[in-house]
């Protein structure tokens, strides 16, 4: 397995799949029109110099000559300007057929080997075997066989494999406010009460009803109340006895 997870394809190594190469020099001028050039540099373990680009280099022919030779060659497969660069090794035939043998791809003036397909799918299956058999073997932790009642699963055992708690994470602790700050809000509260200061609010129309009311029940009240104190102490004089009639 290299640092990407992957295993390397028949006939390459580890450790070629784990190699990069990177010009500084180059990197901020780095195009199109250069990048071949840019992988053909003598320090760049990843390129071949028994390569056809090497003897067109070499003799000062035209690169258009390539499609017209055999042999090992070298091309600039997919680009996406200023940062992926795709350049493939392959095997020339005849004009029209040529056989894939590597890929290259070049990021921000780094160039990585690429994996072959075999490789990736070796890879991923062997990753899927993998954590197939650890639930299993998991899963066959909890399972319990009863003679009365066969085979059932028992989760809530302590046999099983130990779970580790994951800590939740901590809340980060709000700052509490300075002096100064607290200071400094009251006095533009302070200030903006005084210079915007409050409205009275208006009494409303129900409350002055209600006291006119209240106040001339109440002085009918009074009214009442003196004319019951004035009958009461009125003196009410006996009527004069009658005097018999003398015939």
């Amino acid at each position: 397995m290299n640092r990407l997870g992957i295993t390397a394809p028949s006939g390459v190594s580890d450790s070629s799949l784990e190699l990069t190469w990177q010009d500084s020099t180059w990197i901020p001028i780095l195009n199109t029109s250069n990048v071949l050039e840019y992988f053909s540099q003598a320090s760049n373990s990843f390129f071949d110099k028994t390569c056809n680009n090497e003897i067109i280099k070499m003799q000062r022919l035209n690169p258009d000559q390539l499609q017209n030779m055999t042999g090992l060659e070298y091309m600039l497969l997919h680009v996406q300007e200023p940062i992926l660069y795709v350049i493939r090794k392959q095997h020339r035939h005849s004009p029209q057929q040529v056989t894939p043998l590597a890929d290259y791809y070049i990021i921000a003036g780094v160039v990585y080997q690429a994996p072959d397909l075999n490789s990736v799918l070796n890879s991923r299956l062997l990753s899927a075997v993998h954590h197939l058999q650890s639930s299993f073997e998991e899963a066959s932790a909890f399972s319990r066989y009863h003679p009365s009642k066969g085979y059932y699963w028992d989760f809530k055992s302590q046999k099983g494999p130990e779970k580790v708690k994951i800590p939740e994470k901590e809340k980060p602790k709000e700052e509490s406010s300075s002096l100064f700050q607290r200071q400094r809000v009251d006095m533009l509260l302070g200030e903006l009460i005084m210079k915007f200061p409050l409205p009275t609010p208006p009494q409303p129309k129900t409350a002055a009803t209600a006291r006119v009311k209240t106040e001339s029940e109440n002085g009918a009240q009074d009214a009442k109340d003196k004319a019951d104190v004035k009958q009461e102490t009125k003196v009410v004089k006996p009527p004069a006895d009658k005097k018999p009639r003398l015939n």
